[in-house]
C-alpha cells in the first residue's frame, strides 16, 4: 500500500505519522497532551475499558461517556449527542429506519414472581447477572411467552441523570441515544433490540437485547497467544460486515473493542453497546474528541484533532485484529500519555514469520495516517479476509440486503 505523508500542517502536529516502515525524522519527545477530558488513569487497566464520567455521588456503574463537541450552524460549538439525536428523531418520525418490525415501547413496569419465586420484570424470568454494560447491569432473563432467553440492561434514571459526559449531558443522554440508534438497526452482526421498558413512575429502565450465549471475542486469548488466523478471520469478517452496515447507515460506533464484540452459540459475532456511537449527515463523518477506550483509540484522536469517525472506527479493528491474533494489545503503556505515545509514535510489532497476507492486512488497518489507512471496503476485499490462499479459493464476504435497501427494491 502507498506510504504517502500528511500534510506539512498535520506533520507538524503529529510528528511520527507514516505507515509501516515509513516514519518522519522528527519525532517529538512527548505526544501533545489530547483536549478531551480523560481522566488521569494510575493502573492499565484504566486504559482498557471507556470511563469518562464525572462522578456526583459514590457507586458508578461501568460505563464511557463522550466529551465531544461539534461544530453548529455559522461555525459555533454544537453538541454532536444533540444533533445525533435530532437525526435520529427525523428519521425515526418519517419511518425512515432499517428494520422489517419496530422496537417494542412498553410504559408500564410490573414486578412479580413465577411459581418458582423467580423474580420477574413484565413477561420475563429473571436467571442470573452475565455482565455489565455501559452504565448499567446486564440480567439474563427467560420469556415466560415465548421461553426465549434476552440479555437486559436495567438503569436507574436518577442515578444516570447525575453522572456527567459533558457540561449539558448527562449519562442518561448516552442511554437515550443509544436507544434511538438501536430502534433503527437491523443486521446479522449487529446486536438487535427487541422492547424498551420504561415507566414514568417508577425509576427503572430497561433494554431488552438479543442474547448472545457464547464468550466474549477475546476471551481464553491472553499470555497464552490468540485464537489462531480461522477463527480470527471468521470474527473480523462478521466485525467488517457489522461495521460497513453501520458506516453505510451514518453511524460511527466509536468503541470498537472486543469487549462490546459478542458471540453467539453458533459463533456469529455481533457488535454491541452504542452508548458512545454518534450520528452523520450527508457523508460527513468529522468528529471532535475521541469517546472511546484508551489502548483503541486512532492516532490522530490522541492528539484532540478533529478526526474522521469512520476512520477511527477502522483502526480499532485493527486493535481488534491485532489482539485476536497475538493474545495482546500493541500498544499499551503505563498511564494514559504513555499509551498515547505508543499509539502516536510506535510501530506495532508483528513477527516476521507472521502470514504475509495477514501482515499486510495489519499494516494497513494500523498505517498512522488516517487517509492512507485501509477503508472498510478494502479490508472486505483483502486476500487474507477472503482467505485466498488457503486452499479453496477463498470466499467473499456474505452480501446483506437491509431491510431499507429491500422496501427500495419493493417499491
Amino acid at each position: 500500500m502507498s506510504n504517502k505523508s500528511f500534510s506539512l500542517t498535520r506533520m507538524t502536529q503529529i510528528g511520527c505519522c507514516g505507515c509501516f516502515g515509513f516514519s518522519f525524522t522528527r519525532k517529538p519527545k512527548h505526544v501533545p497532551r489530547p483536549t478531551a477530558r480523560i481522566a488521569n488513569h494510575s493502573s492499565q487497566e484504566c486504559l482498557l475499558k471507556n470511563d469518562d464520567l464525572e462522578e456526583d455521588d459514590g457507586d458508578l456503574y461501568n460505563g464511557g461517556g463522550t466529551d465531544t463537541v461539534g461544530l453548529g450552524e455559522g461555525g459555533g460549538m454544537k453538541s454532536p449527542t444533540k444533533h445525533s439525536e435530532l437525526i435520529l428523531m427525523h428519521k425515526i418520525e418519517r419511518g425512515l429506519i432499517c428494520r422489517q418490525f419496530p422496537v417494542k415501547e412498553t410504559h408500564k413496569l410490573i414486578r412479580s414472581e413465577d411459581e418458582n419465586g423467580n423474580k420477574m420484570v413484565n413477561e420475563y424470568v429473571r436467571e442470573y447477572k452475565i455482565g455489565a454494560g455501559s452504565y448499567g447491569k446486564v440480567v439474563l432473563y427467560r420469556s415466560s411467552v415465548d421461553g426465549k432467553h434476552y440479555a437486559i440492561k436495567a438503569f436507574h434514571k436518577s442515578h444516570l441523570s447525575r453522572l456527567r459526559v459533558a457540561p449539558s449531558e448527562t449519562a442518561m443522554t448516552d442511554v437515550l441515544r443509544e436507544v434511538l440508534i438501536m430502534k433503527t438497526l437491523e443486521h446479522p452482526n449487529i446486536v438487535n433490540l427487541f422492547e424498551v421498558i420504561d415507566d414514568p413512575k417508577t425509576d427503572d429502565f430497561y433494554m431488552v437485547l438479543e442474547y448472545a450465549e457464547g464468550k466474549w471475542v477475546f476471551e481464553g486469548s491472553g499470555s497464552l497467544g490468540g485464537l489462531g488466523e480461522n477463527k480470527a478471520r471468521k470474527y473480523l469478517r462478521d466485525i467488517v460486515c457489522g461495521l460497513m452496515y453501520l458506516h453505510a447507515h451514518n453511524i460511527v460506533h466509536g468503541d470498537i473493542k472486543p469487549d462490546n464484540l459478542l458471540v453467539t452459540g453458533s459463533g456469529t459475532v455481533k457488535i454491541g453497546d452504542f452508548s458512545v456511537s454518534q450520528v452523520f449527515e450527508d457523508n460527513n463523518d468529522e468528529l471532535r474528541r475521541s469517546p472511546g477506550t484508551p489502548v483503541f483509540t486512532a492516532p490522530e484522536c490522541c492528539l484532540g484533532l478533529t478526526y474522521g469517525g469512520k476512520g477511527a472506527d477502522t483502526w480499532a479493528v485493527g486493535i481488534t485484529l491485532y489482539c485476536m491474533i497475538m493474545g495482546k494489545y500493541p500498544f499499551l503503556g503505563e498511564n494514559l500519555q504513555d499509551t498515547y505515545d505508543k499509539i502516536v509514535n510506535q510501530d506495532a510489532s508483528l513477527p516476521d514469520d507472521m502470514n504475509p497476507l495477514l501482515k499486510n492486512l495489519l499494516e494497513g488497518l494500523l498505517c498512522k495516517d488516517p487517509m492512507q489507512r485501509l477503508k472498510l471496503e478494502a479490508v472486505a476485499e483483502h486476500p487474507w479476509v477472503i482467505g485466498e490462499g488457503e486452499g479453496e479459493g477463498g470466499s467473499p464476504l456474505p452480501q446483506y440486503l437491509c431491510w431499507c435497501k429491500r422496501r427500495e427494491v419493493l417499491v
